[in-house]
């Protein structure tokens, strides 16, 4: 009887067992991002090893789902991307795709993401048409955005005194969008736009750009560009002795990997704005540590730390949803949670236009003086309270919101 017994336990656990495993919801994550070119030391492997972080942390505390990964890289370039996300989508059954490297590959995969029902998580791209005429109930933009960036910083240098701005520019969506809004923001608050010049992506030479903007006499050089591109500007404007001559340059999108490039010689005094720090809190210094071991000791850049907080609140809405297949459905679970307490951001709330809003920093560069430990380089001058830190949701023309 008790031989009897214990095969009839051990064959309910095995039951038990074989049935918890099929009741795990299955989920596959796609991280697209920039692998190995100019964007890809503050997105690219690190935004991959975010999202590793989130799903870890969900699995700690739920066992509903099995969350499968995979990456690709886009290599900037929208036919390839584009053939990356139908791949994942419509052959390896891919849910959701997050990090995307650019603004265009952004806009671009908006539109398929929304035909096949899934979800998209831009924490990289800038462009702010994502959560305004381009605005879908699949895709959400997570971090910062162009509006963000380029009011923050802009509004701060030209109440300041810098008045006279020439705009340094990369020559597609993001940059050509960041300048247009920076430059609206200079003109509102009393400023001058006197020029501008675009620049390829991932230039290999800045001198004649800087020299038509030394030309200029502008008393501020707006830097509308991202990744390597600004950090070879930054570096070329000071063998040119633009900075020693009186004009100044303002990063609208620097990220602390930029900072580190740079050196804190070379970048001190550059104001920015940005999402995340991390050293603001326990929490950002906690992850910021577990990042840093899983990173070549490197720090998360802002689309890092946003990369590991969407994919963490996506799993929680398919866990409340009950399935993914549903991306629509996944996201207003995310709008309907309300505000809520982000590990990485403070409070966080998903609007309606898929602008997911949370309190800004602008920050000062410090000098090499001043950082006492490794990563040390920021001042926080002011926080930009979420309600103000984006653009207000009737001003976006989103189809949605109306």
């Amino acid at each position: 009887m008790n031989t009897v017994l214990k095969a009839s336990a051990v064959l309910l656990a095995l039951v038990l067992g074989a049935s918890d495993a099929v009741a795990q919801t299955p989920v596959k994550i796609g991280v697209l991002s920039d692998m190995s070119g100019p964007y890809s030391d503050f997105s690219g492997p690190g935004s991959l090893e975010a999202a590793k972080l989130a799903i870890e942390d969900f699995n700690a505390g739920s066992k509903k789902l099995s969350v499968e990964l995979v990456s690709g890289d886009a290599q900037n370039k929208t036919d390839i991307a584009g053939a990356i996300a139908r791949r994942w989508i419509d052959a390896e059954s891919v849910d959701m795709i997050i990090d995307i490297p650019t603004s265009g590959i952004a806009l671009g995969l908006a539109g398929l993401v929304k035909d096949r029902n899934k979800v998209l998580i831009a924490t990289t791209a800038g462009t702010s048409e994502l959560t305004g005429k381009s605005c879908t109930p699949n895709t959400l933009h997570w971090t910062w955005d162009t509006w963000s960036n380029s009011h923050g910083t802009a509004e701060a240098i030209v109440r300041n005194g810098g008045k006279r701005w020439y705009f340094l520019t990369a020559d597609y969506t993001f940059g050509t969008t960041m300048e247009k809004e920076a430059g609206d923001v200079v003109k509102a608050n009393g400023g001058a736009v006197l020029g501008s010049v675009r620049h390829p992506l991932a230039a290999m030479d800045f001198s004649s750009f800087l020299m038509q903007a030394q030309a200029s006499k502008a008393e501020i050089i707006g830097l509308a560009n991202g990744g390597t591109d600004t950090i070879n500007a930054i570096k070329t404007a000071g063998e040119f002795g633009i900075v020693a001559g009186g004009q100044k340059l303002v990063g609208l999108v620097l990220f602390i990997n930029d900072i580190h490039a740079l050196g804190l010689k070379a970048a001190n005094g550059l104001m920015l704005t940005t999402a995340y720090y991390w050293d603001l809190n326990d929490k950002t210094r906690t992850f910021a540590e577990r990042f840093a071991k899983r990173n070549n000791g490197k720090v998360p850049s802002m689309s890092q730390a946003g990369t590991y907080s969407a994919t963490l609140a996506y799993l929680r809405a398919v866990e409340k949803v009950g399935h993914a297949k549903d991306g629509a459905a996944v996201v207003a679970a995310m709008r309907d949670a309300g505000t809520f307490d982000d590990p990485l951001f403070g409070r966080t709330a998903v609007r309606v236009d898929g602008r997911v809003v949370h309190d800004m920093y602008l920050v000062e560069v410090k000098k090499p003086e001043e950082s006492k430990k490794p990563f040390d380089y920021y001042k926080v001058v002011a926080t930009i309270p979420a309600d103000r830190a984006f653009r207000p949701l009737a001003d976006g023309n989103c189809p949605l919101a109306q």
